[in-house]
């Protein structure tokens, strides 16, 4: 299942601690201050990641087809052509989020992020696990850098990047969405809900941060109390804008996509003196 815009729950006071929300509950509504998606039809793209492996993705409308070779379709299990939906949002004039949503695998998605510029790209494969398995999130991620094959690519290739620990900022996705992150290193984020259904609500995550070009970041969390992850892609430049996705089990254990995105509200960073985070 997709949610596309489900009206948002809203809590006049703080949520009890036992009353922790399931994903499909916080999530509704969160895409409501989202740039809104672009028409890619008709592009094509063919992406070598760092690991040897092509990821072929040709977009028609709402749907894409696509297929990988190499490692990514032997170790992922994703190979062959499959065709499912696309959601995708021109982040900059030049850069673009494309999620796939897929129905031809339950409980996965492949994202891509590339730059029309330096032809670098990104991409993740986010996949719920059939069984929990303890002190571990169930929804596990994968991340790969890449190039368009477009042009001869410039600039640094995305990577895993500490720029952001020490960094708080706010993030409103609806008038009923307000959060705040805290980036503790560059394993772990702490995260608070100040406004709407998690209100009280608060928990430390393993998060993972990489630079894809100046001012913009791959952020995404996954996490233990509930199952669900997420991949956004935070400009910290002018337009202060995040844009991403989410993939969880709802409160009736079915698998969920779901859309995000608002606006970015910095609050201040800090340096620690000594010893750094890991």
């Amino acid at each position: 299942m997709t949610s596309q815009h489900k009206p948002a729950r809203t809590a006049s006071a703080t949520a009890d601690a036992d009353d922790w929300r399931s994903y499909d509950e916080f999530a509704a509504g969160i895409d409501t201050y989202r740039l809104e998606n672009a028409d890619l039809s008709g592009a094509r793209l063919e992406l070598t990641l760092d690991d040897g492996s092509t990821l072929r993705v040709a977009i028609d409308g709402e749907e894409a087809v696509w297929s990988a070779e190499g490692p990514l379709a032997e170790s992922g299990g994703l190979g062959g052509e499959r065709r499912d939906p696309v959601d995708a949002v021109r982040v900059r004039d030049d850069v673009v989020f494309v999620n796939l949503p897929l129905v031809s695998r339950a409980r996965e998605s492949v994202t891509v992020i590339y730059s029309e510029t330096t032809h670098r790209a990104l991409v993740v494969h986010s996949r719920i696990a059939e069984h929990e398995s303890a002190g571990a999130p169930r929804v596990g991620q994968t991340f790969w850098s890449a190039v368009t094959g477009a042009g001869a690519p410039t600039g640094d290739a995305p990577g895993p990047s500490r720029d952001l620990i020490g960094t708080r900022n706010l993030y409103r996705y609806s008038p009923h969405h307000l959060y705040e992150h805290v980036y503790l290193s560059s394993q772990r984020y702490a995260w608070q809900c100040i406004e709407g259904v998690q209100r009280g609500h608060g928990d430390t995550d393993l998060s993972t941060v990489w630079r894809f070009d100046d001012d913009l970041y791959l952020f995404c969390f996954r996490e233990f109390r509930i199952a669900v992850a997420s991949v956004w892609l935070h400009d910290l430049g002018s337009a202060r804008r995040t844009t991403g996705v989410f993939l969880g089990i709802t409160g009736a254990g079915e698998a969920e996509h779901s859309r995000a995105g608002g606006h970015i509200i910095p609050l201040g960073r800090v340096v620690y003196p000594d010893a750094q985070p890991v």
